[in-house]
């Protein structure tokens, strides 16, 4: 009895003591675009399905799934969309990472990342005036699939011959079993 007593006050006070989420200045969407208007302030936006247009300040980071992302205004920290692109305006500025799979990204005049910026299978278009702080990571969509194509190029010859071999047999299998006049 005092160990199940115990045990419940134990995960009674863990649970008081857990840190509570900051939903209420989260924008998280579903079929429905995130826009982030001038003046205005959203902890972390993200978008399934959709797309983020910040015109504003985005204190968090900033994730589109299926969808693109748009900034003209500021965002804290990083950005991160995945079957879609990022755009970033005229001054506008992202502080930390930016990540882009399957997408493109275009930085406008004076547009900066704060640190890395990495494409996978995707485009990079800058103004010249535009700024990466540290790499500018692009892999091109041809270099990921190259070596699975390479294998499954082989694996077609391989089950090509085989079947000309096993037809081969046949046919002289057939021929050797015919009469002869």
């Amino acid at each position: 009895m005092k160990r199940a007593f115990l045990f419940s006050f134990l995960a009674a006070a863990l649970a008081l003591a857990a840190t509570p989420a900051r939903a209420d200045q989260d924008a998280v969407h579903f079929f429905n675009d995130i826009n982030v208007t001038a003046g205005n302030s959203v902890h972390d936006a993200v978008c399934i399905l959709c797309s983020v247009h910040v015109d504003g300040e985005v204190k968090g980071d900033l994730v589109a799934i299926l969808g693109s992302i748009q900034v003209n205004g500021h965002a804290d920290r990083d950005a991160v969309s995945i079957l879609g692109g990022i755009t970033v305006g005229d001054n506008a500025s992202i502080d930390r990472d930016t990540v882009s799979i399957l997408g493109p990204v275009r930085l406008g005049e004076h547009a900066t990342i704060g640190r890395d910026m990495v494409t996978i299978m995707g485009s990079y278009h800058a103004a010249p005036s535009a700024g990466v702080g540290r790499e500018n990571v692009i892999q091109p969509g041809i270099y990921l699939p190259l070596p699975g194509l390479i294998l499954i190029f082989i694996l077609i010859l391989i089950v090509r011959e085989h079947r000309a071999h096993r037809r081969r047999q046949l046919l002289q299998a057939w021929y050797q079993a015919q009469p002869h006049p």
